[in-house]
């Protein structure tokens, strides 16, 4: 069985640095998956754990020329957030250093700008001095990713900068050392020093503005870490005792007091009190909890006193979970991600290539002094095509949309449902527990015939009794059953306090009700299916029936086979209603969708005029009724036959096949873990106005991804053949390699801080 395993990467800085990576471990025998991702300096590997060890994908990493190291918990966050800050320090030093001794170069050599400068910086000597420790110590970083990948016949935007720089210095040197050799070729002997210089420090000053942008990305996370509680108060041995929160145990019953963080999940055992979920769920409203009630990890007591006992400690807890898949989806990647790590895989050997091409033409055909003019747009070329804007496009802007769900309870699985999502154009409600609470209530309880018929007892005319019988009857069987209307029953029943009797031979038929045994007669419960299924004719009773459905209420009929043999039709003897009561953000959800264009559709095993009815009052049009729960699965396929993205919300076991099936699958955060593992989309606030929020919020994430895009690839497509000199034939314009060093950073950090905007999106 394959597992899963994250990995933090030292050292890349562009897309084809991603390329690299992701093929050196594909390569490693056992591994099926390997996802790379710049923004968050992770990569993601599924592995057969028979065949590697973490030492093998580490050495693989190794071997291209990056560093890799297991990270897994959430408690390293802290670990790495200090490594990063030192890293931080370490490349502000660099920058200060580099820029500060640029500066006094570009004084002591620019044209013009060095005639008020003093003597000694106009000396060449003073110059190759004053730059060799930007080149060799600030630059040191670049030689050290560089050189491995060389060795393994890879190359990636270090390279460039390498080549680029190196040659700017060295031909100084010679020109510093060798003056006269120059002179000779018909070239004047001025030094570079500064475009070598000032290249290092641009490009050191834009990779550290792009880490602080960053390091913005991934506040979802940091925040999310943070709820976390330190301390719980549990209760062991008749004392209440402080323990850090990695020492609860399940089983624990733990105090929590007013104004205190609950510290894992839970149910209450005993007390009451009003709590806060904002913080997980996003609903800024309290809750208000009574025993037996369950409560979340990080969320906070705002009113009563309580003891609850701990049910999922750890890794287990919701606050745990949500991390994790904030985590996973961050490091995912997005489809449309794939254009740009295909282009990048390409993009460097191009770029070396077409940086010859501008030598030869360069030196070959151009202008006195040939090789001047050959070396600077050489060095231009390889410095503007830099690829590190094209390898942050997609994965910042992904950090950005998800995290921003995460702080609004919508949980996206990975950055596919994040992008899928914006094109999707139906969305099918389940309705029970979807768009509606999911806890019906019974309303009318009818017998049917003179009412006379009550097993065990003597015939009576008393109406309240005859009706108890009846509940008591329904409620006997449904006491077997987990379907939300048999609770209702049974929940009713034990309002009237009615003794329940016992059932023998308990069958459910999916889809249509449930059979079973009472006092050996046996007992019908359900709908017109079963009603049909078991000859049993409810004519008399269709004007009844319809009017109830008429109200959306939906009609549980009960039958009795009370004569011997059994091959004698069942007799009906009576109707229960159960309603459902809508949730308050179910009609404003749909309105919204109506009004973007969506078409809404409701899927139920409710009959065709409950289900009409309800579907009215929310206002969906198109409704599909009587869907047995093995169906569901089949609707959808359908729906999506007509060339239409279909999105799916349910909570239900039943649900599952039907949300996996979706182009995207959205789960109720109330519903069953197997519905919520099935989605794509989580909705952890049980807000359905949450599905509007989630596809808006891919349309900006996707938005923002293409603007990236554009920039990164506009960028380049527009400015290497100005590097190149095509403009100077015409215009007399050329790249000065300073100013494309200034463009290559500045057009990564206009990348990741235009992924920074998507935290000011209103969802």
């Amino acid at each position: 069985m394959n597992i899963k395993k994250t990995f933090a990467i030292k050292g890349m800085h562009c897309a084809s640095c991603v390329y690299v990576i992701e093929s050196a471990l594909k390569k490693v025998n056992g591994v099926s998956q390997a996802n790379v991702n710049l923004a968050i300096e992770k990569a993601t590997v599924t592995y057969d754990p028979e065949k590697v060890t973490d030492e093998k994908l580490m050495s693989a990493v190794a071997n291209v020329g990056y560093k890799a190291s297991i990270k897994e918990e959430i408690e390293t966050e802290d670990k790495e957030k200090e490594e990063k800050q030192q890293e931080l320090k370490k490349l502000l030093t660099e920058v200060i250093v580099s820029l500060g001794l640029g500066l006094l170069i570009l004084f002591g050599s620019f044209p013009k700008l060095s005639d008020f400068a003093p003597v000694i910086l106009k000396n060449p000597l003073v110059l190759l001095i004053l730059a060799t420790p930007v080149q060799f110590w600030a630059g040191s970083r670049f030689y050290r990713a560089t050189i491995p990948a060389l060795k393994h016949r890879t190359a990636n935007m270090d390279t460039l900068v390498v080549i680029g720089t190196t040659v700017a210095y060295f031909y100084s040197a010679i020109v510093t050392f060798f003056p006269d050799v120059v002179k000779k070729i018909g070239i004047e002997p001025m030094p570079y020093f500064d475009v070598s210089v000032i290249i290092i420090a641009l490009i050191l000053l834009g990779r550290y503005f792009e880490a602080k942008a960053k390091a913005g990305t991934s506040e979802a996370i940091k925040k999310l870490i943070g709820l976390q509680a330190k301390t719980a108060r549990v209760i062991r041995n008749g004392k209440e005792i402080d323990v850090l929160i990695n020492e609860v145990l399940i089983g624990d019953v733990i105090r929590v007091r007013p104004g205190e963080k609950i510290p894992v999940d839970g149910v209450i055992t005993e007390g009451e009190s009003s709590i806060d979920e904002s913080m997980v769920t996003g609903e800024s409203i309290p809750v208000d909890k009574f025993r037996n009630d369950t409560v979340i990890g990080a969320t906070i007591n705002k009113s009563g006193t309580f003891l609850y006992k701990a049910t999922k400690v750890g890794q287990e807890t919701m606050l745990a979970q949500i991390i994790k898949m904030v985590q996973e989806a961050q490091g995912s990647k997005a489809p449309i991600q794939r254009l740009a790590d295909l282009i990048s895989s390409y993009f460097v050997p191009v770029v070396i290539m077409l940086a010859i091409f501008t030598f030869v033409v360069w030196y070959v055909f151009g202008p006195s002094p040939a090789l001047l003019f050959a070396i600077l747009n050489t060095v231009a070329v390889l410095i503007i095509a830099c690829p590190c804007a094209m390898g942050l496009a997609t994965p910042t802007a992904i950090m950005v949309g998800t995290g921003l769900g995460a702080e609004h309870g919508i949980l996206i699985k990975d950055a596919q449902s994040l992008e899928t999502a914006h094109k999707i154009n139906t969305v099918i409600f389940d309705k029970t527990g979807t768009l509606t609470k999911g806890k019906p209530e019974v309303t009318d309880i009818i017998v049917l015939g003179s009412g006379s018929w009550v097993m065990g007892s003597k015939k009576t005319q008393n109406s309240q009794l005859i009706t108890h019988n009846l509940l008591r009857l329904a409620a006997s069987l449904e006491k077997g059953s987990e379907h939300s209307l048999g609770e209702a029953i049974v929940k009713k029943a034990e309002e009237e306090k009615l003794n329940l009797k016992k059932v023998n031979n308990f069958i459910a038929v999916p889809g249509h009700g449930i059979e079973g045994m009472i006092d050996n007669k046996k007992i019908f419960i359900g709908n017109r299916k079963l009603m049909m299924r078991e000859k049993i004719s409810v004519d008399s009773s269709e004007d009844k029936i319809s009017q109830l459905e008429q109200e959306g209420k939906t009609v549980m009929m009960i039958a009795i086979q009370n004569s011997q043999p059994s091959t004698h039709t069942p007799e009906l003897l009576g109707l229960i209603a159960v309603a459902d009561t809508l949730k308050e953000t179910s009609m404003e959800a749909v309105e919204k969708l109506n009004k973007m264009g969506i078409e809404t559709i409701m899927i139920t095993g409710d009959n065709q005029r409950t289900a009409n009815a309800i579907a009215r009052k929310v206002g969906i049009e198109r409704v599909l009724a009587e869907v047995l729960p093995e169906e569901k699965v089949n609707e959808v396929k359908k729906i999506q036959a007509e060339n239409k993205k279909v999105a799916m919300v349910g909570d239900g076991i039943n649900d599952a096949p039907a949300l996996a099936q979706a182009d995207v699958g959205i789960a109720m955060g109330s519903g069953t873990d197997v519905a919520i593992e099935a989605a794509d989309i989580t909705l952890i606030n049980k807000d359905l106005r949450s599905v509007v929020s989630a596809i808006i919020l891919s349309k900006k994430t996707m938005r923002t991804i293409k603007l990236n895009l554009f920039w990164a690839f506009g960028y380049n497509i527009i400015l290497i053949p100005v590097a190149i000199g095509i403009l100077y034939p015409f215009l007399g314009i050329l790249l000065n390699p300073i100013f494309a060093s200034a463009a290559m950073a500045l057009s990564s950090i206009s990348v990741v801080t235009n992924s920074l905007l998507l935290k000011k999106v209103k969802i």
